[in-house]
């Protein structure tokens, strides 16, 4: 199993994406043909990815994934942007301390299973398209350099957070949630 925690989108959220990404798309942000797009479908914030992990562990997994206690998380997206080195195109999530703390909890909780924390900063996003083949930093520059006005997004509240089961595919991952996990806890471990 191919696994990750992360947090759905609301509703208000996933619309307003499609909005703005339809925009990006008709003024040409696809006409590379190196850019593709992920559907909103598979939209979320990743908290932490685990990787291939075996049936043995996903048991301690969900156990310890059910321990983590947090009140629920105030997310808040930021500007469109794009990681040129890894070459995807994103929506910026506002790294709060809440959210940072969450993430931390959930690290601190997968670690008891014998899942290792990645070395880089958290920086929560929401993957938008992902560019492919040898001109990809031109393809998200120019994508990123046709954005006029940065769109304001729907502020929402976190209510639980997912482990999800990432499917591999010609057309694209498909993401399906294994267990749900709610933030309805003080927002301190004891």
């Amino acid at each position: 199993m191919r696994l990750f925690v992360g947090i759905a989108l609301a509703d208000a959220v996933i619309r307003e994406l499609t909005s703005a990404t339809a925009r990006l798309r008709a003024s040409g942000g696809s006409t590379s043909g190196t850019l593709r797009w992920t559907t909103p479908d598979s939209w979320h914030i990743t908290l932490q990815f685990l990787g291939n992990t075996p049936p043995g562990q996903f048991a301690c997994l969900t156990a310890q994934l059910a321990t983590v206690r947090s009140a629920p998380v105030p997310v808040e997206l930021g500007a469109l942007g794009c990681f040129d080195r890894a070459g995807v195109f994103f929506a910026d999530v506002t790294a709060t301390p809440a959210l940072a703390m969450l993430a931390q909890r959930v690290v601190a909780a997968t670690a008891r299973c014998g899942f290792v924390a990645e070395s880089r900063p958290f920086h929560p996003h929401i993957t938008l398209a992902r560019a492919k083949g040898q001109g990809r930093g031109a393809g998200l520059r120019a994508l990123a350099g046709g954005i006029r006005n940065q769109q304001r997004f729907s502020r929402f509240t976190a209510r639980e957070f997912l482990l999800y089961e990432s499917h591999l595919s010609a057309s694209g991952a498909q993401y399906q949630v294994r267990s749900r996990f709610l933030l309805t806890g003080p927002d301190s471990e004891d």
